[in-house]
């Protein structure tokens, strides 16, 4: 398999999905360059190379969930710092407010999981929160890979369609 083919013949699409999985072009640069290297390491695990972007793609969101998780415990990790530097803080600081705010979007989302039958809540969790693999998560839902990958993707639609009612509800 030529890796360096396939990423030339990827790499821009994948980048505009991690646009929108990120939010801005900076993070999407940095998620597409931490994606191709766990790609690039991780090529044995590719089965077929058609389906490359799909695959990439994929790591590139779990390395943007993950940046997302670590830019949400930043403040707080700075807040430590000062803390035991030995600063106070005033009162009214304003990331007191995106940290509200991250908490009630992670109870929205927390909520949209829990709502989720059985079959795709367990799938749900494993693969996309644990980061199971799928043939792992599938061996231990004793099911086929393509339940498993059917599953997954009713879940993942089910939890946006979800977040989205939430959200729409709350403006």
């Amino acid at each position: 398999m030529d890796f360096e083919r396939l990423v030339n013949e990827h790499k821009d699409a994948v980048y505009r999905q991690m646009i929108r999985a990120c939010g801005n072009r900076e993070d999407a640069e940095d998620v597409l360059i931490e994606a191709l290297l766990k790609a690039y390491r991780n090529l044995e695990q590719l089965r077929a190379h058609e389906a490359f972007r799909v695959w990439l793609a994929q790591i590139g969101r779990r390395v943007c969930w993950q940046l997302r998780k670590r830019e949400a415990l930043m403040p707080l990790l700075q807040l430590s710092s000062l803390e035991d530097e030995g600063h106070e803080l005033p009162a009214d600081d304003p990331a007191l407010d995106s940290s509200v705010a991250r908490q009630q979007m992670k109870e929205v989302l927390m909520s949209a999981v829990a709502s989720l039958p059985p079959e795709y809540g367990d799938v749900y969790r494993m693969r996309d929160l644990e980061e199971l693999s799928g043939s792992e998560v599938a061996r231990q839902l004793n099911i086929s890979l393509q339940a498993m990958k059917s599953r997954l993707h009713r879940a993942r639609a089910t939890v946006r369609e979800n977040v989205d009612r939430a959200l729409g509800a709350g403006s």
